[in-house]
């Protein structure tokens, strides 16, 4: 599998432009979640060295300090800002965004990279479970409250979401939050990014006349802290084989580059290149009808969430 992979990602390569990389973006601003470590970082960085102001969303300030100032100090770029807000609290999703909306800034691009696998069932204080609350919700409630933001920089405006290759083995399901008593939080993980990419094409039909555009990502098996935390024996086994954060992030930096007319609103990237959402032979498509149900759903979760 893994020697199929490497082919694969080297085929794809060969196809780069080096030219679509070279892009300025210089006077747009840019909101990375989750960018304190791994492919966030490596997409923040990418963005700032481009020109543009970025804003990382993290939840610890002392991790979130360190590598704002690595990434001020790698890229010349001082236009780089830390927001702090913990992306498994709806009321504080909801807090940030008010902070953050009383700058009145456009936002040309928000990158939905924050993410988790936890593999023992938690529940917030807000009582979600937690792989759920961030990976879900949290991207949920981070679009839907940004989009008067994401509408003043229309039409150039764009939505970037890092799904996972994880979601192919899952197909949507109305259960949110795992409710079988044997947890799983690899399986939920999966049910999660397919969530995402369903949520992506939901969006791109909703949304379609305000000059926003939504893309889902699969940045290919990284060797990131997070993988390392929750996925030990995958990290070890695969140490040396994994791409790096930078190679992670390169096709999030190319959806966050290219002219709108090149991408399909609703699409789900790898290699800078679209990708199929379903595997061949794979019962995964039909479930995409119940996005309307799960909308519904994490709508009024948003809703009846106190600040």
């Amino acid at each position: 599998m893994l020697r199929k992979l490497e082919m694969r990602t080297r085929e794809h390569s060969k196809n780069f432009q080096p030219e679509d990389m070279q892009i300025s973006i210089k006077g747009k601003n840019c909101i990375v979640t989750g960018a304190n470590a791994g492919i966030g970082f490596a997409a923040a960085e990418g963005l700032a060295s481009r020109g543009a102001t970025v804003y990382m969303v993290c939840r610890n300030k002392e991790r979130g300090e360190a590598a704002l100032s690595k990434i001020q100090l790698s890229t010349g770029n001082p236009n780089v800002h830390l927001e702090i807000c913990d992306l498994s609290s709806v009321s504080e999703i909801k807090s940030f965004s008010s902070r953050f909306s009383s700058k009145d800034v456009p936002v040309h691009v928000l990158v939905n990279n924050a993410g988790l696998i936890e593999n023992k069932r938690v529940t917030t204080s807000e009582g979600f479970e937690l792989n759920f609350a961030v990976n879900v919700l949290g991207t949920y409630a981070t679009t839907e409250l940004m989009l008067p933001l994401l509408e003043k920089a229309a039409p150039d405006a764009r939505v970037i979401t890092v799904s996972s290759g994880g979601m192919y083995t899952a197909p949507l399901t109305t259960d949110l939050q795992f409710s079988d008593e044997k947890f799983d939080g690899v399986a939920q993980y999966a049910r999660n990014k397919r969530v995402q990419v369903a949520l992506t094409e939901k969006w791109a039909e909703m949304y379609k006349n305000k000059g926003i555009g939504f893309y889902s990502m699969h940045p290919g098996w990284a060797e990131t802290p997070g993988v390392a935390k929750s996925l030990p024996d995958f990290n070890q086994r695969l140490s040396g084989n994994l791409r790096t954060s930078e190679e992670g992030a390169d096709t999030i930096i190319w959806l966050a580059l290219q002219p709108k007319e090149k991408l399909v609103s609703g699409g789900f990237y790898f290699d800078r290149a679209e990708a199929p959402k379903h595997l061949k032979f794979a019962a995964t498509s039909q479930s995409h009808a119940k996005i309307d149900s799960i909308v519904d759903t994490l709508r009024s979760m948003l809703v009846s969430s106190k600040v």
